[in-house]
């Protein structure tokens, strides 16, 4: 008799599985970070931005390793542990790259004000994030490279026109 067909779980939201992630350098600067509860769902290159928003190192700076091997940014964690696995930890070695140090945060550092609405369009970080996001969502770097290209160069153009 065959097996009938399971029916796929649906889980709600605050009940995903969620990922502890340990990172480790491999040289200098000495770092050895902890994230807890990190949905499945979490990229490379959101793992990086926490990364530096604690040491203050450039993103751009940093490479992830998980089994000595690369991980790109456009990765979740999902992929790397795998479909069928039930570790609810994940070790990532980091390599900070051009030798840049870690610097960290002042306790009594000044919050910058951030750029919002029509201001935020004009900052690099803004451009930078938006590539980010579609580096990730269409895991081509070419692609998401021309895309970013094209929604810059679209919006400015219609800036000069207004």
């Amino acid at each position: 008799m065959p097996t009938p067909m399971t029916k796929p779980k649906t889980l709600i939201p605050g009940q995903e599985r969620s990922i502890t992630v340990l990172l480790k350098s491999l040289r200098n600067p000495p770092l050895d970070l902890k994230l807890t509860s990190q949905p499945l769902s979490t990229s490379v290159l959101d793992i990086k931005a926490r990364v530096a928003d604690q040491t203050r190192i450039p993103t751009d700076k940093l490479k992830l390793l998980h089994n000595k091997r690369p991980l790109p940014d456009s990765k979740i964690l999902k992929d790397i542990l795998g479909p069928d696995s039930k570790d609810n930890k994940v070790e990532m070695s980091v390599m900070v790259i051009g030798g840049a140090a870690a610097v960290m945060p002042e306790q009594n550092a000044a919050v910058p004000a951030t750029a919002s609405g029509r201001d935020a369009l004009t900052t690099d970080a803004f451009w930078e994030d938006l590539n980010g996001f579609l580096l990730q969502r269409l895991k081509d770097e070419e692609t998401a490279g021309q895309m970013g290209k094209l929604f810059r160069e679209s919006w400015e153009s219609s800036r000069a026109t207004s």
